[in-house]
């Protein structure tokens, strides 16, 4: 796979050169995984966000909980609860 050259610190350099080492990793690795955790963890931020704003409208978060019962309505399949294989 062609690579790409991307300047930083000899701070950053030489972070990315120890976690390297300590993990026995690539340099290359080490960035995939660090930027793979970062966008995973600004996802979740932002899903908070948004699940935040939800709760503090009234109206919004009222649609939420009726579309969760409506939801939770095609969980009752006949089955009492002791009946489960």
């Amino acid at each position: 796979m062609p690579g790409a050259t991307v300047r930083i610190s000899e701070t950053a350099r030489d972070l990315l050169r120890d976690l390297a080492r300590r993990t026995n990793a690539t340099m290359q690795d080490v960035i995939e995984k660090a930027l793979a955790e970062y966008r995973q963890r600004l996802f979740w931020e932002q899903a908070r966000r948004d699940f935040q704003a939800m709760r503090d409208d009234p109206e919004l978060w009222n649609a939420e909980v009726a579309e969760r019962e409506r939801w939770d309505a095609t969980l009752k399949d006949g089955l009492d609860e002791g009946d489960a294989p």
